[in-house]
């Protein structure tokens, strides 16, 4: 490897050179944001005539014989080398548009193209990935772009047409002329261009996790092989674990995702890349096929998860979307393993509906009786080895009735007394609002309430803020129980009207229908309105009788498995219970062995630093675990070996 400083205008304006992205590279991700930056420091070095550092390019020569134009492959520094081409390219249309044609053609047979290449596709000094090839050409061939063509190409491009003028254009150029940047140019027969580029810390956006494990796959191989890879396996992953409504590339996580269903273990974020080395080493083709094949397969499952209406089956498309809309992704490691058991005939469209249904009840619930959410990553980690394929619906349901305390799955009474009394309107974010009211509005049917659609919005029947008239129509208690109930469910509805409704009396809000605009609850065909439109008046009672209507809705729509639970002995792992302390255990299972003379926390822990001091004494004696566990020869604490004994222990939570 040969690295060295370097002027970036001395490397671009070679002659017959071509920087070439590779198809393991990321897409070319750059905003206007990076593009300004660049742009001020451009600007800033060409006005004071200093040298600006922007980073390294690392390349290798393919040195591929009998051709004209020697090939660079980038290995970093694609986003800086495209920015600074389509900063060329805007200086090249500009002096054309003012009539410097001397410097025009200076810019485009130095920066721009190989003038004397031989063929078509080695003209142009810089050839980016296949998607992002035809929005560059348009630009080189000034072809006027649709508004429908998304890409960060043209968008960076638009920018620099924006701020890029005749004004300044002068001080872009003596500033291109004052870039430095580490030239790393890699030798393929003596150095690895993976560990190198691994090993980078340029300037710019990190790579992702899935960038990483991108460029572990493919840049050990050909290019002609690593076309072959990603064309008929990498491009399609990519496309499928993406958020189409985010516009958001979500690889990384699909791949954690895919890891966890795999191994009933959850990746660090920050770790996928390395544990993904460690569990699938890249010797040859044929395993790289193997395992980009099983990936392919799940990634088009986990776009069903991300894209609900991708699925084609509409019903099971709604079923999908109310998971979506219930932002539960750590269910996803278990979905692609029951879309996998669907999509291989082991159950078929009734009972994957159903386990969609009982999921969605199983998180709703748990939201609704606030229930803590730090277990729910190991819940679904390890669900789906808890399926008797043999039994497999009612196996899952038997486990999730059994689970307790913070795994717990809650049961109709503690449902219905956590909604009623639960601040809805206050409490709850907006889309789990919506979710809520679309799903009570939907009931046990097939369609579904588009608030993005319609006017509809949350009316408070008792209003926030109520006008003289409800004094009138309310005793005083009356009054104060409407008030303790206002952002409850009882007090909630869906109107299309309710800026005209305000905060009118109960009467005068079921009637509405100034000007025939049939703004009151009795014109309204929502299910959530029908009672409203059979009362006169909003006491007490009919806030309790309204409830208990919702209530009848809410144990269909978020139902608990009709089963019964005979003898509760699942076992439950001491990490995930809400407060061991204090707590008797029946017994422990500690490598493999089960023991029944522990019937505390204490002893579990004198249990457990005993067997370890036995097994490595010198790890009790180390920086590290001094600064959580003391030793001290006080014979009234629980002996652990030899003369000593435990003191303290802190942190054993989060250390043991």
């Amino acid at each position: 490897m040969e690295a060295r400083n370097s002027n970036l205008d001395n490397l671009i304006k070679l002659n017959d050179i071509q920087f070439v992205i590779p198809v393991y590279q990321r897409n070319y991700d750059w905003t206007e944001k990076h593009c300004k930056v660049l742009l001020n420091d451009i600007i800033e070095a060409g006005k004071n005539k200093k040298e600006h550092f922007i980073g390294s390019i690392v390349y290798v020569n393919d040195n591929k014989p009998a051709t004209s134009v020697k090939e660079l492959i980038v290995v970093d520094g694609q986003q800086r080398l495209t920015t600074i081409t389509l900063i060329y390219l805007r200086l090249y249309r500009l002096l054309d548009g003012i009539g410097n044609e001397p410097l025009k053609n200076k810019i485009y047979k130095q920066y721009l193209i190989n003038e004397f290449a031989n063929t078509p596709d080695k003209k142009i000094k810089l050839k980016p990935t296949a998607n992002n090839d035809k929005a560059l050409k348009h630009i080189y061939d000034n072809v006027k772009i649709s508004h429908n063509e998304k890409s960060n190409i043209i968008d960076n491009y638009t920018y620099f047409e924006n701020n890029i003028t005749e004004n300044n254009y002068k001080e872009v150029l003596d500033g291109l002329r004052n870039l430095i940047f580490i030239d790393m140019a890699l030798n393929k027969e003596y150095d690895d261009p993976q560990r190198i580029f691994e090993s980078l810390n340029s300037t710019g956006l990190a790579l992702s996790q899935g960038d990483l494990i991108r460029n572990y796959i493919l840049m050990k191989l050909n290019s002609k092989e690593q076309e072959e890879i990603y064309e008929k396996y990498w491009e399609y992953i990519e496309k499928d674990a993406k958020d189409e409504s985010k516009n958001e590339n979500m690889v990384s996580d699909f791949i954690r995702d895919f890891m966890t269903s795999e191994y009933n273990k959850i990746p660090n974020k920050s770790r996928v890349y390395e544990e993904f080395k460690e569990k699938y080493s890249i010797d040859n083709l044929n395993e790289i096929k193997n395992y980009l094949g099983v990936l392919k397969e799940y990634a088009s499952y986990y776009n069903k998860l991300l894209n609900p209406k991708k699925e084609n089956d509409k019903d099971i498309s709604l079923k999908l979307e109310n998971i979506k809309s219930l932002e539960v992704n750590v269910s996803y490691p278990f979905f692609l393993k029951i879309y996998k058991d669907y999509n291989d005939n082991i159950i078929d469209k009734n009972k994957f509906i159903y386990i969609i249904d009982l999921i969605e009840s199983f998180v709703f619930r748990r939201f609704i009786c606030d229930v803590p959410t730090n277990a729910m990553n190991k819940i679904f980690m390890t669900l789906y080895r808890q399926i008797d394929k043999n039994n497999y619906v009612k196996s899952l349901e038997e486990y999730l009735c059994k689970l307790e305390f913070s795994l717990k799955f809650p049961k109709d009474e503690e449902f219905i007394s956590k909604f009623k009394e639960k601040n809805i309107y206050e409490s709850i974010a907006q889309k789990k609002k919506m979710y809520l009211f679309n799903k009570l509005e939907q009931g046990l049917g097939k369609e579904v309430v588009d608030f993005n659609k319609t006017d509809l919005t949350i009316e408070h029947i008792f209003p926030q803020n109520p006008d003289g008239a409800w004094e009138e129509d309310l005793t005083e208690e009356e009054y104060s129980i409407a008030e303790k109930n206002l952002h409850k469910i009882a007090n909630l509805t869906l109107s299309a009207n309710n800026g005209a409704l305000g905060n009118k009396r109960f009467i005068e809000k079921k009637n509405m229908n100034i000007d025939n605009g049939q703004q009151g609850y009795i014109y309204s065909s929502l299910w959530l309105n029908e009672y409203l439109k059979q009362i006169e008046e909003w006491k007490p009672k009919n806030i309790e009788e309204r409830f208990d209507k919702i209530k009848e809705r809410f144990l269909q729509v978020w139902r608990y498995p009709n089963i019964v639970i005979v003898n509760n002995n699942i076992e439950v792992n001491i990490f995930n219970a809400d407060n061991p302390t204090g707590k008797k255990l029946e017994y422990i299972k500690f490598n493999g062995e089960e023991y029944n003379d522990i019937t505390d926390v204490s002893k579990l822990f004198s249990f457990i630093l005993k067997y370890y001091y036995n097994e490595k004494e010198e790890l009790f004696f180390t920086d590290e675990i001094q600064k959580i566990i003391k030793i001290t020869t006080n014979k009234k604490r629980a002996c652990i070996g030899l003369s000593y004994t435990i003191k303290r222990c802190i942190l054993c939570r989060k250390y043991l």
